[in-house]
């Protein structure tokens, strides 16, 4: 097989090695600040910048016949509010409308950075960014549950399976409290970083793996990589759907976990 060109040799096969980007400030590489200035995070500061700039510019002058920005903002915040945060929580739900409406933007913002040329990966491919979500998710329902039924009674509630016989508590309570308690954050980040990770390995390979093909010394082999570039294609059209499905069930975990610290009896 013939030589890959050069700016693809470094990198070719992907492999773990291409999640480990290097500090954009050369001076920066050696020290304890070299993961803030990496590409990674810069795609996270962009996130938050078009976040932030999106929703006040939209809501800096509302009207009564909402403009095109506008319109988008007000459905993207009713469609989190009236179909995640009020039909899972209830009306309560409504006071949690801006943080799930938060989390989910932010979460699909950061998902579509895996298909757009150039960025071509997720900050969420990397275990870090989802661990941080769900652990300030799980901050927020505990926090909830706890201002609901006090300390030990979120504890109990939490832990306690009501109806259950005496004898098969001591059982059920500790399962009850790794399943509620521990397991909950860990689920949350290990689904969307084992989905972005896996989405951008199979997009690495369908693409390299066409330049691969073409690079071959064998003309049969060559028709092949079209196919395979073809595939890419098709896998970055599914991978549009799969981020969005993504962002989408990390809120509505959320807004579960929140309506069951809610809840007068689990």
């Amino acid at each position: 097989m013939a030589e890959l060109p050069t700016y693809l040799a470094a990198e070719f096969p992907p492999g773990v090695d291409s999640f480990n980007y290097k500090s954009l400030i050369p001076s920066f590489e050696d020290t304890m600040w070299a993961g803030a200035f990496t590409k990674i995070a810069l795609l996270i500061w962009i996130s938050v910048a078009i976040i932030l700039v999106f929703f006040l510019v939209t809501y800096r002058n509302p009207k009564l016949v909402p403009t095109k920005g506008q319109w988008l903002a007000e459905s993207v915040y009713g469609l989190v509010r009236d179909n995640i945060a009020r039909d899972i929580i209830g009306q309560q739900g409504v006071r949690f409308a801006p943080y799930l409406t938060t989390l989910f933007v932010f979460i699909l913002l950061n998902n579509l950075w895996g298909i757009v040329p150039f960025a071509q990966i997720s900050p969420n491919s990397h275990i870090a960014f989802p661990i941080v979500l769900a652990v300030m998710s799980w901050l927020v329902y505990v926090a909830v549950g706890i201002q609901k039924h006090g300390f030990f009674g979120y504890i109990k509630a939490s832990c306690w399976v009501s109806g259950a016989p005496l004898w098969v508590q001591p059982i059920l309570v500790p399962i009850e409290f790794v399943s509620n308690l521990i397991l909950r954050p860990v689920t949350l980040s290990v689904r969307l970083f084992a989905n972005m990770f896996a989405g951008h390995m199979i997009l690495l390979v369908f693409t390299l793996g066409g330049v691969a093909l073409f690079q071959a010394e064998t003309l049969l082999i060559k028709p092949i990589a079209f196919l395979s570039w073809g595939m890419a294609i098709v896998m970055t059209l599914f991978e549009l759907g799969i981020l969005a499905l993504q962002a989408y069930v990390f809120t509505l975990l959320t807004a579960t976990y929140l309506q069951s610290s809610l809840a007068e009896a689990h």
